[in-house]
């Protein structure tokens, strides 16, 4: 505009023109759009940490990660069939507490008891027969194992759940079943695979199978070893239940008495982006109707002029 003429010259040419509002209408626009870019990060809040009460029981699964835990006998395999059951059993839970040990030839605790099924379901995608480095069945371990990895204060509505095909290179087992039971640990069993015996397939890295052999060349058989796991639950005051009547330890478990216990749990985050974008539209709004020249009924109204008479 100062190219046109001289700035007085400009004033009584156009009287309506403004230097404040374009600047104005800039800054509300500017302004629009960083509460906009802040609305879009999406600002949230609620992270403190509560504690909620609940009531159930607390379960700890020891699952079987031994070799012939990947016999083929029920498909895909009893390791893969085995983790399938055991998320099913999550999946039915509701306020009880659950734990997992692996065990092969030696016992490893691989989640402590929690409440968080999410974190569970997690830990146990992860498992495999390479988890742990020794090999063998030690049932009794695991038994032993779970009986010290129980909440210290819950004295009661303790399930130990043995997940395995049952050939136990270990003795003990049984007698530290029913040692488990002066604590108020039930022991059930589930058993995985077939009585009839199957051998344990060995696949090389292009592919091609084989079956595992023993030091004479054999093929090793293996097979669902339905009385020690009978045995071990029977001492357990548990029951020994086939790999497809889940439904029936469900069962007992929802007719057990519930503990109550606590659990710390993070509350959910809460979006605030909302009243971000309400005032980027304030702004966008306030910017359309400032006009970028003077109002022509306001113009003449200059409420700071002192007239000399």
């Amino acid at each position: 505009m100062q190219r046109f003429g001289d700035d007085g010259l400009l004033k009584v040419i156009m009287p309506e023109s403004s230097k404040t509002r374009p600047r104005i209408k800039f800054i509300l626009l500017s302004l629009a759009f960083i509460f906009f870019i802040i609305g879009l990060s999406n600002p949230q809040i609620g992270s403190k940490l509560q504690e909620m009460k609940r009531k159930g029981v607390e379960i700890i699964i020891a699952l079987d990660v031994s070799n012939s835990m990947m016999a083929e006998d029920i498909k895909p395999n009893r390791l893969e069939r085995a983790k399938r059951t055991v998320s099913q059993l999550i999946d039915k839970l509701h306020g009880d507490k659950v734990g997992l040990i692996v065990f092969a030839g030696k016992a490893y605790v691989q989640m402590p008891t929690t409440t968080d099924y999410r974190a569970a379901k997690m830990f146990l995608s992860s498992i495999s027969t390479g988890i742990v480095p020794v090999q063998g069945t030690a049932i009794g371990e695991a038994i032993e194992l779970g009986t010290h990895s129980f909440t210290k204060d819950n004295d009661k509505n303790k399930v130990l759940l043995v997940i395995t095909d049952g050939e136990n290179h270990e003795e003990g087992a049984v007698e530290l079943a029913k040692e488990a039971t002066q604590e108020g640990i039930y022991t059930y069993t589930i058993g995985m695979g077939l009585p009839q015996g199957t051998p344990i397939p060995v696949y090389d890295r292009y592919g091609r199978k084989d079956y595992r052999r023993d030091k004479s060349g054999e093929i090793v058989m293996t097979k669902l070893n339905e009385t020690t796991l009978q045995q071990i639950a029977s001492a357990g005051e548990g029951e020994y239940i086939p790999a497809t009547q889940l439904d029936n330890l469900m069962d007992d478990i929802q007719k057990m008495d519930k503990q109550e216990f606590e659990s710390k749990i993070y509350s959910d985050y809460e979006d605030r982006f909302q009243y971000f974008f309400g005032i980027a539209l304030f702004f966008l709004l306030l910017e359309m109707i400032i006009l970028n020249r003077k109002n022509k009924y306001l113009k003449n109204v200059n409420l700071f002029e002192h007239k000399i008479s």
